[in-house]
């Protein structure tokens, strides 16, 4: 059997991966600390989960509007304009089965084969493979670990040409846990306006920023060059509920909607109600778990600085660290930081990511959205580790 030409542009998720693997040997017995997936460990909130117990006793399992029921794009206009400042309408809002299928949708709306995409690095797994399903050529800002891996529109101007069609930032970032300054943001929108290019702000994690208060470009009210994406998933620990959303031009969101249409159809009903209940009702829960972020930040940075030899940024936001462990490579078979990588799983049993996956070679990706626990028993076995070369 062939294949086409389009599904060999990408690959499968190299955080997938991981988690795969590690799943198995979690199913063979052994006792793993898994840093690898960026998955909020804490519970759904009860009143979110009574809200889709609700949902089922009222028989609310039918279709649904494609982009989203009414009450739920209203909720999150409501909650964006709330917490952020923005003015968007309901015809302005998306709702889509997760953030990634947001930004799929836009990408594809939007970038025909040879249109250039500038991509800060590092870069979360999907941009790259989204930008190359879809025909189009990713540009590459790299971005210094020694600035804290901070993106600048001076550097990123550099960069644009007649064929560039969109910017994407991404803050705070994952992988590293770096978040954009809200005056450095409104720069790229500018510089984005200037050139008349779309900015695909991807704002997943813009609730967990420690030392600033949440921001988000949505309040400059631009239309025509920006488009915001998020998702629940993280916000509200509700990631296999599959609510995304993005919120922007009502023209490029129709073209997102034909193709939502076609593919995935409408987000699953009773997800819809139990995402109305987390937008509207108080966010004690969001500040709980930002706080307890926080606290596992401090742990995992000070353990990783503890091994000797590594270095790691601190992270500014998100629930990400992202260490330089290239002092190690090249020594006893340690060709990169995927091998790397795969000896920690193997001896350790120690899960993380490698930094090729986003777009960098020395450096492991670490989720700290796990237990206090967790993290001091996974930075024990890193240092065992570690000690051996």
């Amino acid at each position: 059997m062939e294949f086409s030409e389009r599904i060999s542009r990408i690959s499968v998720s190299s955080t997938a991966a991981v988690v795969q693997k590690a799943d198995k040997l979690r199913a063979s017995g052994v006792k793993l600390v898994d840093f690898g997936a960026g998955e909020p460990d804490f519970p759904t909130p009860d009143h979110i989960k009574q809200a889709a117990v609700r949902a089922l006793e009222e028989n609310f399992t039918k279709y649904t509007p494609t982009g989203g029921t009414r009450e739920l794009r209203e909720a999150l206009v409501e909650r964006h304009a709330k917490d952020f400042g923005s003015n968007y309408t309901v015809e302005e809002g998306l709702v889509t089965p997760g953030g990634k299928q947001a930004i799929f949708e836009a990408v594809m709306a939007t970038i025909n084969p040879g249109d250039e995409v500038i991509l800060p690095v590092p870069y979360w797994v999907s941009f790259l493979d989204i930008i190359n399903y879809a025909g189009g050529k990713a540009v590459f800002l790299e971005t210094g670990e020694a600035e804290g891996f901070a993106v600048r529109a001076d550097a990123m101007e550099k960069l644009i040409t007649p064929r560039t069609r969109m910017i994407v930032i991404n803050s705070p970032n994952n992988p590293t846990g770096a978040a954009l300054p809200c005056e450095e943001m409104e720069k790229l929108l500018a510089l984005a306006a200037r050139h008349n290019v779309l900015l695909l702000s991807d704002e997943c994690y813009s609730y967990f920023v420690y030392d600033d208060p949440p921001f988000s470009l949505g309040s400059t009210k631009d239309r025509d060059h920006l488009l915001i994406v998020g998702s629940l998933s993280k916000t509200y620990a509700m990631t296999g509920w599959r609510v995304g959303f993005a919120l922007g031009n009502a023209k490029l969101l129709a073209n997102m909607l034909k193709l939502q249409s076609h593919s995935t159809s409408n987000p699953t009903s009773i997800a819809q109600k139990a995402a109305v209940e987390a937008l509207r009702a108080p966010q004690d829960s969001v500040r709980a778990m930002l706080a307890e972020y926080r606290r596992r930040r401090d742990r995992v940075v000070q353990g990783l600085r503890a091994i000797p030899h590594v270095t790691c940024t601190m992270p500014q936001g998100a629930f990400y660290a992202y260490p330089n462990i290239s002092a190690y490579l090249t020594r006893d078979g340690l060709a990169d930081t995927t091998v790397l990588a795969e000896r920690l799983l193997d001896e350790a049993h120690v899960a993380v990511v490698p930094g090729p996956a986003f777009g960098t070679q020395q450096h492991v990706r670490l989720s700290y959205a796990t237990s206090l626990e967790h993290i001091d028993e996974g930075l024990r076995r890193m240092t065992a580790f570690f000690a051996k070369f």
